[in-house]
């Protein structure tokens, strides 16, 4: 174990570029941390020793005929996802994972995007491993496992809602086209028939999730069960350590170089700036099919690419605290309280609703459904002793109504705390 957590560490150390943003600690210009690197990070003390049994690899299918409606990556491939079938009693179910990998927000960002499996599917790997929601194991996903299993790969850099084209740069953003062609293509074969269905993604496309929860819902008949899942995606317009919106100033780049206005919902832009519409804060309240928000209180992401990132914190005094949150200082714990706490405002008048499900835990963690251990695991994390998988299996089969807010850090210890020092 030790052996694996040096080289994963060390693994950490080397990339200097991860999911479209720059890793970078001299460059403050802009967001410059990372996304998907966390899946491979090992979860520290209080839990986190992940299975060891090789999952399911699944080979990728590249969407045919895309790119004839201009369906297509940043540097004009085709898109692609992953399919496992289901198979018995689940033959007829349907489980979409949208890829998140964060965004592209100018000229710089998008042209290095396109040259990486966030942008290109010629980067794109033949094979992926399916675990936590995706998994083919009863005994890892109880309630999913034998259901049609899709992960749908993101190469647009904009939570799959983009709608433009940089001619000079030889660059699409056509986010919202990948998403309309994914679907038809699923839909044409088997997904038509589905009798229950369940739109996943986690972290940008987790707010992908949200985003297109209810044009997912408009495409099946009233008699399929169709619900939605944001894990990681519930993005705050927070207040930075500097005083500063970090995080809005990002998004209004993606918003603005990539087109989203048009595509952001009509019930949040018509009375607000399509900035703000990119944030769930702002969106939940409209969707009107029923979404489970899982998140972690203080999202590792978060934490430091929008409230610590380097242009807000230029001296450091953050980056020990950001690596490690035993190395925070009583005042940085109190700064990340009072983040939790508009976490929990953001989410008061969703959780009132009775169709919604909300899994809010005090860990430091970013996208739990798609990894094993804290998905469905001997150790997994608990709130009222349901792990992740157990609330959200309940909640899409109204076996109870799950609406679970943690008490404050420290109180937690079934969590997987991310670590990276």
């Amino acid at each position: 174990m030790e052996k694996l957590r040096f080289s994963v560490v060390m693994l950490w150390c080397v990339v200097r570029w991860v999911d479209g943003f720059e890793l970078n600690y001299g460059n403050v210009s802009e967001v410059a941390y990372m996304e998907s690197s966390f899946g491979l990070l090992e979860s520290s003390g209080e839990g986190g020793a992940a299975a060891q049994v090789a999952p399911l690899m699944v080979g990728i299918t590249l969407i045919r005929g895309a790119d004839a409606k201009g369906a297509v990556c940043l540097d004009g491939t085709l898109p692609a996802y992953h399919l496992h079938r289901g198979f018995g009693s689940g033959a007829n179910s349907w489980v979409i994972q949208l890829e998140g990998g964060g965004w592209c927000n100018d000229h710089r960002n998008c042209v290095y995007r396109k040259t990486t499996h966030r942008g290109s599917s010629n980067y794109m790997e033949k094979q992926i491993p399916f675990t936590g929601i995706l998994s083919n194991k009863a005994e890892d996903n109880p309630d999913f496992f034998n259901w049609n299993r899709v992960k749908i790969r993101y190469c647009d850099g904009a939570s799959f809602a983009g709608e433009g084209q940089d001619k000079a740069s030889n660059m699409y953003f056509r986010g919202q086209r990948i998403w309309s062609a994914a679907m038809e293509e699923l839909m044409a074969i088997g997904m038509r028939k589905a009798n229950q269905a369940l739109l996943s993604g986690c972290s940008a496309g987790g707010l992908a999730s949200i985003l297109h929860c209810d044009e997912f819902r408009g495409l099946f008949p009233k008699s399929t069960k169709v619900k939605c899942l944001a894990d990681a995606g519930l993005f705050l317009d927070a207040v930075d350590v500097s005083g500063g919106h970090t995080l809005r100033r990002f998004f209004q780049g993606v918003v603005t170089y990539q087109g989203l206005a048009k595509n952001l919902p009509a019930s949040c832009v018509n009375h607000m700036d399509p900035t703000l519409c990119f944030f769930p804060q702002n969106l939940i309240a409209h969707i009107q099919t029923p979404l489970f928000i899982l998140n972690a209180a203080y999202d590792s992401w978060q934490v430091q690419a929008s409230l610590a990132p380097p242009v807000a914190d230029p001296h450091n005094l953050w980056r020990d605290c950001k690596l490690n949150h035993a190395r925070c200082s009583p005042s940085q714990i109190g700064f990340l309280q009072r983040f939790r706490n508009q976490m929990i405002n953001a989410v008061e008048g969703f959780e009132t609703s009775q169709p919604n499900g909300l899994f809010l835990n005090s860990c430091f963690a970013h996208c739990q459904s798609e990894r094993q251990d804290t998905w469905f695991a001997d150790d997994s994390p608990t709130l009222r002793k349901k792990p992740v998988a157990i609330a959200v299996g309940d909640w899409y089969f109204n076996r109870s109504g799950i609406k679970l807010i943690d008490c404050a850090y420290p109180c937690d210890n079934s969590c997987h705390n991310l670590v990276f020092m």
